[in-house]
Formats: structure tokens, C-alpha cells, sequence
């Protein structure tokens, strides 16, 4: 897949630092696993993405978006093709009662800003460790909040290679779910309308929350945050605690005895241990309840 060409013309928009060959993509994930990327890029602003993502739609390679790494799984063999890392797609600014952050940027910081603009409607999302991106990519939430609430249109880039804007009702937003990976959208730009604030109330929530997820969730080790959907009428944690396999290791992974809803990197754990062990928890859940574990986390690349 990989050759000098599509590196010669890459390099003719991106420098030696953006365009990185072979690179071990568990340098850039939250479970700290992952094979190699044969090429994995760093965009740093629409246009260079934009021409870059046309270079590989030209030489007709796989094209993969990864955000922060948060809330995905990259099997052992690694991803073939463009691997496209927005992270240093980053910036957030303010107009009027609207907040821009580009894909790239974190949820958390995003939060952040809001705080400092006395803005109110984010709150909820001051936990969550992942991009904007890979946030309107599932809908993320939390604590009874979801970016469908404060979502007002993003920007993409089409299948095509093409920018256009859409508006939330487009994007299909639903429990973890949303039409971007069906249209082949990449997120790289997100508008969210909240409203004012009081600072001091703002902070206070975000607080609250913090310490709830930091004292429920196993944050001292490497994860790909919670595995799995809520069931319907059901706590998927709940269905694993009382299938007592909180403590289960396969390899390095491990589901989590703090909260077992994680499965936590706890020895050096291969993709190949992690998929192992959820296909257990959800053998085992469908034996015990007959209630089937939908995986929230995105498990993308290749067998080793």
C-alpha cells in the first residue's frame, strides 16, 4: 500500500512531521494498543486535510479518521492505507451565544470554554475524554446530557472530498449513533448554541460531575472508556457486576473492579485480548439475562 509517490505528494502540502510512515498507532490511543498505520497524518488546517484526503482518494487507499483515540479499538495488525489524526485540528472560539471547535479539539476543553464564557449547556460533557469529532460521530453523553442537545450544525468534509456544512437534523443524531460514518462524513468543524450562565452554578455542576467520574471510573489505567451501550431497561455494568466477572482477565485485559463496564489495559494487553474478553462478557450476560451487549466502542483496523 505504501510508496514513494504518495509520499512525494503528500510531502508537497504537509511537512516531514505530518506524514508519519508505519507508525505504531498504539502511541495514540487510550487502551494503549494498536498495530501500524502505513500512513498516518496530521493535518493542521480544512485545506491541507482536504487536499490530502484527495491525494488518497486519487491513489484509490483506504482512508480512516481517528480523533483522540478515546473510544476506539484498533486491532493488532494495524489500519492499512491514510490514517487522518485531527488533533491538531484544535481550535475553539466564541461568537455571540455559539461555540466553534474544530474536531480535533477535546470535549473536555470545549466544556472548559463554555465554563469561561459563562455559557450553560455542556456541563455534562467536562468527563467525557474524547474529540468534537468522535463526539457527533456517537452522540456522545453523559449524566443526562448528549451533544444532540446543544448541537447546531457542523461542517464535514463529503465522501468526495467536498466542505459543506449540515445541520443537526441532518446528522440523524440518536443513542451513540449518528448518519456520519454512513455518509462518509468527516467532522471538522462543530457549532453548539447554548445559552448564559451564571459562572459560579456553571462550575459548580462540572464539579459535581468530575468528581462523580473520577470516583466511580478506573481513570489509573489505560481504557477505551465504557465499553458498551446501554441496554434498553437495562445498566450494562450492572449485568456484568452481577455476572461476577468484574476482575476477569484475558491476557492483559481486564474487565475493571471499579466499575465493570470498562475493560482496563492492566499488563500490556493485545486488541486480540480486549475483543477476547468482550465476546466473553457478552456470551456470558446473553447466558445469564438473554439481554445482548451492543459494544459502543468503535473496533476498526486489522487481524494480526
Amino acid at each position: 500500500m505504501k510508496n514513494n509517490d504518495m509520499k512525494e505528494k503528500l510531502l508537497q502540502i504537509m511537512t516531514e512531521d505530518e506524514v508519519k510512515i508505519d507508525e505504531p498507532l498504539s502511541q495514540y490511543t487510550y487502551t494503549k494498543i494498536g498495530g501500524n498505520a502505513d500512513y498516518l497524518l496530521f493535518p493542521t488546517t480544512f485545506e491541507q486535510l482536504q487536499q490530502a484526503y484527495k491525494i488518497a482518494l486519487l491513489a484509490e487507499i483506504p482512508i480512516t479518521i481517528l480523533g483522540n483515540g478515546s473510544n476506539v479499538l484498533i486491532k493488532d495488525g494495524g489500519i492499512r492505507g491514510a490514517v487522518f489524526n485531527l488533533t491538531k485540528l484544535a481550535n475553539i472560539r466564541l461568537e455571540g451565544d455559539k461555540v466553534f471547535a474544530q474536531s480535533g479539539a477535546a470535549l473536555i476543553d470545549t466544556s472548559r470554554f463554555a465554563l469561561e464564557q459563562s455559557l450553560t449547556g455542556l456541563e455534562f460533557a467536562c468527563g467525557i475524554p474524547g474529540s468534537i469529532g468522535g463526539a457527533l460521530y456517537m452522540n456522545a453523553g453523559a449524566y443526562g446530557g448528549e451533544i444532540a442537545d446543544v448541537l447546531e450544525s457542523a461542517t464535514v468534509l463529503t465522501a468526495e472530498g467536498e466542505i459543506i456544512s449540515v445541520q443537526k437534523e441532518d446528522l440523524e443524531l440518536g443513542y451513540r449513533t449518528s448518519n456520519i460514518a454512513k455518509n462518509n462524513y468527516v467532522v471538522i468543524e462543530a457549532v453548539f448554541q447554548l445559552q448564559a450562565g451564571s459562572y459560579d452554578v456553571i462550575k459548580a455542576k462540572m464539579a459535581e460531575l468530575t468528581y462523580l467520574r473520577e470516583s466511580k471510573q478506573p481513570l489509573e489505567y489505560p481504557s477505551c472508556g465504557s465499553v458498551f451501550k446501554r441496554p434498553p431497561g437495562y445498566f450494562a455494568g450492572k449485568l456484568i457486576q452481577d455476572s461476577n466477572l468484574q476482575g476477569t482477565k484475558i491476557g492483559g485485559a481486564q474487565v475493571s473492579t471499579k466499575h465493570a463496564g470498562f475493560i482496563v489495559n492492566v499488563d500490556n494487553a493485545t486488541a486480540n485480548d480486549y475483543i477476547s474478553l468482550i465476546k466473553h462478557v457478552q456470551k456470558t450476560v446473553k447466558e445469564n439475562y438473554d439481554v445482548n451487549l451492543e459494544t459502543e466502542v468503535r473496533i476498526i483496523g486489522e487481524d494480526k
